[in-house]
């Protein structure tokens, strides 16, 4: 007879920050709670062996390199890049897939406070529409939206300590 063990702490955080994640995406705007602040728990959950990774800080890039994950050293090359700050002229590299295979579109988590720039969102997940105040220029987002010919583009998750906002490639953003 097969017997599973229980699961740790590791497990429980990782479930609970995948459980976040996922609803964060498919309801976008809503808040969710991670179990703990900051990028760690997220990279432990998203980035494994077959992932490649970008970070512009020296601890998540050890933290990709730790999972056993590829390290990217471009933005353009990574499935997950994880930034402390956002820089439009960087960004302006993100993988967003292609006509073929829109899913290679890369996911993007950033630090980012949950307030400022207001935001009007639409699309799946949201009835009718919903509002957010992030602080994102809104040059962020007449570029995102250059770059995102849906169904290309990239997903995000903007990390403000222990809450993330959701914004998948499939959300229309009207800054207001």
């Amino acid at each position: 007879m097969l017997t599973v063990a229980p699961p740790d702490a590791v497990d429980l955080r990782s479930n609970a920050t995948f459980e976040a994640l996922m609803w964060a995406l498919s309801r976008p705007g809503d808040v969710r709670t991670l179990p703990e602040a900051g990028f760690e728990s997220i990279a432990e959950t998203l980035v494994d062996l077959e992932c490649c990774a970008y970070a512009d800080t020296p601890a998540m890039r050890e933290r990709i390199v730790a999972s056993g994950a590829q390290l990217a050293d471009q933005i353009g090359s990574a499935d997950h890049v994880f930034l402390s700050a956002l820089d439009d002229a960087e960004l302006a590299k993100i993988n967003c897939g292609s006509a073929v295979y829109p899913d290679d579109g890369a996911t993007l988590i950033a630090a980012v406070a949950h307030t400022g720039q207001r935001l009007r969102l639409s699309g799946p997940g949201i009835k009718h529409t919903t509002e957010i105040a992030l602080a994102v220029s809104p040059g962020f987002w007449a570029m995102r939206e250059m770059l995102c010919l849906y169904p290309e583009g990239f997903d995000i998750f903007f990390v403000d300590g222990d809450q993330v906002i959701g914004i998948p490639r499939s959300t229309k953003v009207e800054v207001l």
